[in-house]
């Protein structure tokens, strides 16, 4: 089978190569997965340089979620195969992959594989960043890097709890897909005052929370932009720049800063919460009252080109690696 490995640390684009490799076989409690589609997330990328919560044992695969048909049961697994899932795994960017039965989530047929490719990362974090903001109907959300397909989903999600969100961008370029989806306000940082803007928005109150994904200066300014007793949620430092924050403003204001990450917060709750998000996150995107786009899809053997693709600003959609394209 074909997979794509990296041996070396650094740029994914220098680092990872498509090998032929034995087709695995499941241990107690695993499956094999014949897999569909995988999408390439900024979490993928990080994990290549060594720059994720978890740290790759070399040589490595790629890739972190998808979905695919179980093709093979290891010792203890009840379930059956030919059955189509979502699931997590280090090494998603392959024609077969081992996954533990508990990552899986059967997937329904009214649900795309291009959309069930996506079911875990970003809609998962999504709805479950947003009940930990706790967030109501008629507050402000600040969402840096809008543009990003993470964003679009809380923009969505926004719009249907009646929260008013207010979105960074570099360039225009996607005003009018953000608008659609729902954004109540686009800051473009390169020519407007992050700080001023929100602060007209808002009627001077500031926001109640910050989901920030990109560090540097523009996690300092949107700090700024809480309103006394608000939170900021980091899940990722896209600049790859770490931002400095004024200790005055976080007393007198009373704020709060916070990391999330999803792999952490499934460990953490309950499985009813688990599967309680699961079963809305797939109700809503079956209903379509929230989508995720792809821009365009990739064999493994072009992994660098979609790699490629998926770190091109602009982009309307996701970048999917077809196994069998």
């Amino acid at each position: 089978m074909q997979t794509v490995t990296f041996s070396t640390i650094g740029k994914p684009t220098d680092t990872l190569q498509v090998v032929d490799a034995a087709l695995p076989e499941p241990g107690p409690g695993e499956v094999r997965i014949k897999v569909i589609a995988s999408p390439i997330n900024p979490s993928d990328l990080m994990f290549v340089q060594n720059l994720y919560g978890i740290q790759p044992e070399l040589p490595s695969g790629a890739g972190f979620e998808g979905v695919g048909i179980v093709d093979a049961l290891g010792e203890g697994v009840t379930m059956r195969t030919g059955i189509r899932v979502s699931f997590t795994a280090i090494g998603t960017w392959s024609e077969y992959v081992l996954a533990n039965q508990r990552s899986l989530i059967p997937v329904p047929d009214t649900l795309s594989d291009e959309v069930a490719a996506q079911l875990f990362v970003n809609p998962f974090s999504a709805y479950a960043m947003l009940e930990e903001s706790g967030l109501q109907p008629g507050q402000w959300v600040l969402l840096t890097a809008a543009g990003s397909s993470f964003s679009k989903l809380v923009i969505q999600l926004c719009k249907l709890k009646g929260i008013q969100t207010i979105g960074t961008v570099r360039h225009n370029d996607l005003d009018a897909e953000l608008k659609a989806l729902g954004i109540t306000a686009i800051v473009n940082t390169k020519k407007e005052k992050l700080t001023n803007r929100v602060k007209a928005l808002t009627e001077g109150k500031g926001v109640t929370c910050v989901l920030e994904a990109v560090g540097g200066n523009t996690a300092s300014d949107a700090l700024k932009c809480l309103a006394k007793g608000g939170t900021m949620i980091l899940y990722g430092v896209l600049s790859l720049q770490n931002p400095s924050f004024n200790a005055g403003l976080m007393i007198f204001r009373e704020l709060t800063i916070k990391g999330f990450w999803l792999t952490d917060w499934m460990r953490r709750v309950d499985s009813q919460t688990r599967q309680n998000v699961a079963r809305n996150v797939i109700t809503l995107l079956v209903g379509g009252q929230i989508q995720v786009p792809v821009e365009a899809t990739y064999p493994i053997s072009e992994i660098k080109k979609a790699v490629e693709h998926s770190e091109q600003p602009g982009r309307r959609g996701k970048i999917l690696v077809k196994p069998n394209q």
